[in-house]
Parts: C-alpha cells; structure tokens; sequence
C-alpha cells in the first residue's frame, strides 16, 4: 500500500473506529502531509525515533505554539501506532517519544473598575432578579467563591458579627473566609426582598432560593447566563466574564494589595500551594505602576530627564 493510501486508511479508521470528527480528521491529514514533507518523503518503514525527534525541534524552530506541536505529535503517534498494529512497520518509531508539557494559560481577570461596573448594572435595575444578582456577583468577588459554592450556600451561612461566610467546598470540606462589609451589608440589604423568590409564607434553605429549579436554589447555569447579560449591559465583552473570572479576580487583587500567598490559598479552598501561585505571574497595572516609579533606575532616568 502507497504512503498516501496509508494515511488514508488510517484516517478511514479514525473516523470509524474512535469517532474522529470532520476537523479532527483534516487536521491529521494535514499534521502528516506535512510530517512527511518535513523529513523528506521518506517510507514510512524507514522512520526512526530521530526522525521524529529532529521533526519536533524542527517544529520548535519555527515557532508553533506548545498546543500545535502536541496536536502534530499527537498525529504522528497514533499514525505510526496504527501501521504497527497492521504489521506496515516492524518497530512503532514514535513509541518513545516524549512531548512538551501544555502551557498552563493565566487567568483571566477583570480590573477593581469592571467589578464595580458590573454589581452597579445590576444594582441598577428595578427588576428583583437582577437586585439579586449583584448581591451574588458582590459575595463571590468578596470571598472567592466557586459558582458551585455560590449558588449551595444556605441561609445561615454567614456570622454577621464576626464578618465572616462558611463554606462547603470540594469534598464536602469546610472553610471560614472572612467577608468585606460592603459585601455583607449588601446580604443585609438583600433579605428585605428575599422573601419575594419564594412567597411569604414559604420557607427555603438557600440563601438564593428559586421555586424554577429542581434543586430549589438559582442553578449554576442560571447565573452564569444572567452573568453574561449583565456584563452586555455594563459595556463588556461577555466572553472575559464568568463566574471563575471572578474568583480570578479575587485572588489577583487580593495578592495586588499585598495580602500573603497562604491566606490567599487557604481563602480559595486549594489543597496545593502551587495552583494558587499561577495568580503571582499576573501583573497588574498597579504593580507596573509601582514598578515603574520605585525601581532605582526609573528614578535616575527622571533626574536626568
């Protein structure tokens, strides 16, 4: 069978076989035309680990980004373990081959100044709904909550004279994170209208009850959803604001105003330090700021100036 004919077979069976989508298999045609140009055309029982290895610096020389070259390695792996379970190849060539590890992208967050825009849009609106979402936007920007967390939190959660919010996180465990005043007379304020979700005359455990969702709370794709259409009337992109932007933003302005890693990590509910740490690699336009006025040359370059 001609090398041609073989990467067709090969992707006939993805198809098949794993349920390759239209886009998937087009993207491995080309990952592997393009492979076979780039190591000379050679057959394909001709391929040693060399080859590939020298194919994936070659890959790195010209600057494809870190998901590119999995997705071409990913295309070579699978070729090559193919055409050594149809007995094409004597030795599977790519069996060894190690490939870079993903870049962990930073969060997104958004400034002081959009989270104000936002709890002011809704805060804004006549309509009991959108009253309600500013309170919740407001309570997980204070205290970084998971939506998950958000949207579970029952009535009695928070000890009003402490300032201070309890949290059931990831398995089952719990955490006491302290609450900002603002966020807390906003609760205050919100349980004059509570009521209004439910009926006088019912009673609900959640703090967000809702008489539309089975689970008898505001679901977290309902908040989600209104999220998104807040931040349309705000004035900001939809597609920057979600509820993990959210605690993004919380952990990436606590650690702006200086406030230690562990209470950060601690306030978050992660089990390991360094999942918080990818926050330190953001710098924010006040730390540029602060960077740019204080650092010893910055202020020589002024008195020449």
């Amino acid at each position: 069978m001609s090398g041609q004919n073989l990467i067709d077979a090969f992707l006939n069976m993805m198809a098949a076989e794993v349920g390759a989508s239209p886009n998937t298999v087009a993207a491995y045609r080309r990952d592997l035309e393009q492979f076979s140009e780039m190591t000379g055309g050679k057959k394909w029982v001709d391929y040693k680990d060399s080859d590939i290895a020298e194919y994936i610096q070659e890959l790195h020389r010209e600057g494809y980004a870190v998901r590119s070259v999995l997705r071409k390695i990913s295309a070579v792996r699978d070729f090559f373990r193919f055409l050594y379970s149809e007995d094409e190849v004597s030795e599977n060539p790519a069996l060894d081959i190690t490939a870079p590890k993903k870049e962990k992208p930073l969060p997104k967050f958004l400034t002081e100044r959009e989270i104000s825009l936002l709890v002011q849009t809704a805060r804004e609106s006549n309509d009991l709904s959108h009253r309600r979402l500013a309170v919740m936007i407001e309570l997980m920007y204070a205290c970084g909550l998971r939506v998950s967390e958000l949207v579970e939190l029952p009535e009695n959660c928070i000890n009003f004279d402490k300032k201070q919010i309890l949290v059931r996180g990831k398995g089952n465990k719990e955490r006491l994170i302290p609450i900002a005043e603002r966020a807390i007379e906003a609760v205050l304020e919100y349980q004059t209208i509570r009521w209004q979700f439910i009926g006088r005359n019912r009673r609900s455990p959640w703090l967000f009850p809702s008489l539309r969702s089975v689970s008898g709370h505001v679901t977290r794709h309902g908040f989600f959803k209104a999220l998104k259409d807040v931040a349309v009337k705000a004035g900001l992109y939809p597609s920057n604001v979600s509820p993990h932007v959210l605690r993004h933003s919380f952990a990436t302005h606590l650690l702006n105003h200086n406030v230690d890693l562990r209470s950060v990590q601690k306030m978050l509910g992660h089990e390991d330090i360094s999942t918080t740490e990818l926050y330190t690699h953001i710098l924010s336009e006040s730390l540029f700021q602060k960077v740019s006025h204080g650092h010893p040359l910055a202020n020589r370059m002024r008195k020449k100036a």
